[in-house]
């Protein structure tokens, strides 16, 4: 087993690790956990399977074996960054609409307290002024 390999296993190891400690932990969503731990099985099967890893790099035309490992988790990383791109998306457009609804939930509520203020009958204190 060569050092690069075992390198490679005790990193992705470590990955499962952070992202069972996050989950454990509520710092992380189960769906998003889902997909780090899918990444990291992938490449923790790559590194410890040397004859996929072969395969591999074969099919995608890398000569260096161990590069392919590094190409498929550069690969998985840009998937990520994309997926949580879109979900960043999302959440902005459905923030927008959240704080509109919200400006106008207090824009009726500020015209409801107007009309309030204006059918309520005066008090004691706004007849005679004096008396504060």
């Amino acid at each position: 087993m060569s050092r690069i390999q075992i390198v490679s296993i005790l990193a992705m190891a470590g990955l499962l690790g952070l992202v069972f400690d996050l989950v454990r932990r509520r710092r992380l969503m189960e769906g998003y956990a889902l997909l780090w731990l899918l990444s990291a099985a992938a490449l923790l099967l790559l590194a410890t399977w040397r004859d996929l890893l072969h395969l591999f790099a074969d099919a995608i035309g890398i000569f260096y074996a161990p590069s392919a490992l590094f190409a498929a988790a550069l690969g998985l990383t840009l998937m990520l960054l994309l997926h949580f791109s879109l979900v960043i998306s999302r959440l902005s457009d459905q923030n927008k609409v959240l704080a509109q609804r919200v400006g106008i939930l207090e824009h009726d509520l500020e015209e409801l307290r107007i009309a309030h203020d204006r059918d309520a009958p005066p008090t004691p204190v706004e007849l005679d002024p004096a008396l504060d």
